[in-house]
Parts: structure tokens; C-alpha cells; sequence
């Protein structure tokens, strides 16, 4: 059985614009290919919404020619397929990329993706764990006795140690090779983030005592390009498996569901900000690309603070705030 012919979603023009315009993405943007792919899938759902609201696969003109209802209709529809507000924004903003790409080219400017505003979000606040029960999280001692090897439970530690106490990702601390290792010796890490892009953050001793550990342990050789952090079989170590590790102490620790592997990302960044850490070098250990993106932490520690004085000030009921 033959299968059936690609949809065409775009007339030939617009396609070989779309197809510069990611190329541009990951070689100038330096994007990584997740991220291209989802710009991609957005663009592409997109163009193929405008195919059946046209009648036709779209142009370069049509882009150019849009109209608000236009993209209020497609956004309409988005909404219609169950898509929340938060992914209702991603393909708005992917959408808009691209249109200020063609623009750029010579291909004519969209008013009208940026004069439609975008559905509100709702502000969801990061929630971090208390200082002590994320150092619980990240030390092996509060899993022994557990029956898994040893060398694994010194793995997972160390993995969340990395994100608790260097702030990393957990696609960052996967990355590592063994040669980027942070142990005695080392100070400091290079990572790459988002975006291919690398910084250098900091290693402090109880991360370094979790890494060597693990690594004393650790019953597969490698080489110094062969990852840091491996699976049972020797193979690369999933996320999953931390994100398990995690979900195993929450119920251990009598922690809530937002305790995830990225909420130590964010008690990294909420508890040096509580001890007075200023926002722009947090902002560069983070790897955040704006500073607004960071400032989200201000509102965080301020909402803390409220909390101890409404749970301990004596006269926080009669006190308007």
C-alpha cells in the first residue's frame, strides 16, 4: 500500500523561506534541535491552519497580507484543538519569529501578528524547597538502606547535587563528559545551556564530594568523552531516571509534587538571592538570556519573607500588607 503524498501547507516560496529561516535558526541562532524542531512544528501547524482558512497553501503575499482576524481565527482554532494559554503563546511567538524573518529578507512586513495580543498566562511563581529539605534531596545518605546498588544511589546524588548546587539542568548535568568531571582540583565548570551556549559556574565541595563518590564507585570505564553520568547497563543515563529518583524522595521526604529536579534549579537561585546574592551574577549562573527572566526569583524570596511574618509576627493578623 502506497502511502499517501505530504500535505502541502505552503506555496513553494514560502516553503524555501521556511527552510532558510531554520537553517538560520540553528546555525546563526545556534538554537538547539529541540527547540528548532518545536519553532518548526509551530510554523508548520500554523501554515497549515492558513491553508484551509485560505483555501489554498499560502504564499510569501499572504504572509505579508495578513489581517488580525486572520490570526485571531487561527489562535481561535488553537484554542478550540484544547491548547493552553502557555502553548497558545509559544506558537504566537514562533509565528512571529518567522515573520520578522521574512521581513528582514525583503518579503514585505506582518503588522498583524504583532498587533494581535497574545492570551494572558496566569504568573506561576517557582517553588523551591526549603534549604534543608534539598540538601536531603542531594546527599546519598538519605537513601541508604534502600535496595538499589550503591553505585546508582551515588549517582542520582550526585546528579541532583549538581542541580541544587551548581544550578544546572538536568539535560546540563547529563551533558557532562567524564573529562568535565568537576572534582578536587576544579573550582569552576563550563556548561553548555540553551542555545548551545556555554558558561562557567562555580563548584562547590559538597558537589565535588558527590561526583567523587559516585565515581570511586562506578563500575563502568570510559574514556574522557564517554558521559559522566551513565544508566544500570553503561549506556546514557535518561533524565527519566533522575525525575524517578525524584518522584521516590518525595515520597521519603514527605515532599510536595513540585518538588522536581528543575525546583532545585530554582532553590539554587531563590536561596542565593535569600543570602543576599545580587540578580545579575544569578542571571550569568543560571544562563538565563535576560534579566527579566531571573527577576521572577524577587518575587519569590518576597512572598517567603511575607509568609514567615504572617506565620510569626505577633501582630501580622491586625497588620494591613
Amino acid at each position: 500500500m502506497n502511502a499517501s503524498p505530504p500535505v502541502l501547507v505552503a506555496a513553494p516560496d514560502l516553503a524555501a523561506a521556511k527552510v532558510q529561516w531554520l537553517a538560520y535558526l540553528a546555525v546563526e541562532r545556534r538554537m538547539s534541535p529541540k527547540t528548532v524542531e518545536a519553532y518548526d512544528r509551530d510554523v508548520t501547524t500554523f501554515l497549515r491552519f492558513l491553508t484551509g482558512h485560505f483555501g489554498e497553501p499560502p504564499g510569501l503575499d499572504d504572509i505579508a497580507s495578513l489581517a488580525p482576524r486572520d490570526v485571531r481565527a487561527f489562535l481561535a482554532a488553537r484554542r478550540a484543538d484544547g491548547l493552553k494559554p502557555r502553548s497558545l503563546m509559544r506558537a504566537l511567538a514562533a509565528t512571529r519569529a518567522f515573520a520578522r524573518f521574512l521581513e528582514r529578507q525583503g518579503h514585505g512586513a506582518s503588522a498583524a501578528l504583532s498587533a494581535v495580543r497574545g492570551p494572558k498566562l496566569p504568573q506561576s511563581l517557582p517553588k523551591p524547597l526549603s534549604p534543608e529539605a534539598a540538601r536531603k534531596v542531594a546527599s546519598a545518605d538519605t537513601r541508604l538502606g534502600e535496595a538499589r546498588e550503591p553505585w546508582i544511589l551515588a549517582r542520582d546524588a550526585a546528579v541532583l547535587a549538581l542541580c541544587y548546587g551548581a544550578g544546572l539542568r538536568i539535560s546540563e548535568a547529563l551533558g557532562l563528559t567524564r573529562k568535565d568531571a568537576p572534582v578536587s582540583g576544579r573550582d569552576s565548570l563550563t556548561v553548555i545551556g540553551k542555545g548551545n551556549k556555554m558558561r562557567s559556574v562555580p563548584v562547590i565541595a559538597p558537589v565535588v564530594q558527590a561526583v567523587e563518590d559516585y565515581l570511586k564507585i562506578l563500575p563502568y570505564p570510559g574514556g574522557p568523552d564517554d558521559p559522566l553520568f551513565v544508566g544500570a547497563r553503561g549506556g546514557p543515563l535518561s533524565p527519566r531516571i533522575i525525575q524517578y529518583a525524584m518522584q521516590h524522595l518525595r515520597g521519603a521526604l514527605g515532599l510536595p509534587d513540585s518538588a522536581t529536579p528543575h525546583a532545585l534549579r530554582h532553590s539554587f537561585a531563590t536561596h542565593l538571592l535569600g543570602r543576599g546574592g545580587d540578580l545579575r551574577s544569578i542571571q550569568e549562573l543560571l544562563g538565563h538570556a535576560s534579566l527579566s527572566t531571573t527577576q521572577i526569583y524577587t518575587k519569590v524570596d518576597a512572598t517567603e519573607l511575607m509568609r514567615v511574618y504572617q506565620s510569626a509576627h505577633p501582630r501580622a493578623k491586625r497588620v494591613q500588607v
